[in-house]
């Protein structure tokens, strides 16, 4: 029950996640014995485009789509069980515009929960953090260093300004 519940919840996650033509199934395999983790074996199975079958996610999934199963995943995962942190390295890598947004809102849910740090190229998902930190490098007599540097609120709006429009960021 818990299996078709989640598969499902994920598979809502997903739609939302741009990936609105596929399917999600958890299966578990009942063991012949105990082990480490359970009585089970669990295998995650993926079909991202129509009228492909349910394979296993570890061998179908591309760098995309990993990321936005992983982020449906902890999304559904996290009211039952958080985890203190978590880090995305750009999860939201390969999307842009309306599902960039869905992407921030996912990490800001997932923030109820846990410590989330993501690191973004997209101004849609900066946008919705509650903090922004900027990674600095910094050459100073032949050695370079890098820093990382909490923004302003100004820095901020003038930083998320400069991902969405380009290196130099007018009034508009």
């Amino acid at each position: 029950k818990a299996a078709k519940k989640f598969s499902a919840d994920v598979l809502d996650r997903l739609k939302m996640l741009g990936m609105s033509n596929s399917l999600f199934e958890v299966v578990l395999t009942a063991l012949d014995k105990p082990a480490a983790h359970g009585l089970d074996e669990i295998e995650f199975l993926i079909s991202a485009n129509p009228g492909q079958p349910l394979k296993a996610l570890a061998k179908v999934a591309s760098g995309g789509e990993l990321s936005r199963v992983s982020l449906a995943i902890q999304v559904v995962n996290a009211k039952h069980s958080p985890v203190p942190v978590m880090v995305f390295d750009e999860v939201d890598v390969g999307i842009g515009g309306g599902i960039a947004e869905v992407v921030g809102r996912l990490l800001r849910e997932l923030g109820e929960y846990s410590q989330v740090f993501s690191i973004t190229h997209q101004p849609q998902v900066a946008a919705l953090g509650h903090q922004h930190l900027r990674v600095e490098k910094t050459v100073k007599a032949g050695n370079t260093t890098t820093g990382v540097r909490e923004l302003s609120r100004e820095e901020r709006i003038e930083e998320i300004a400069r991902m969405s429009g380009g290196i130099t960021v007018t009034a508009e």
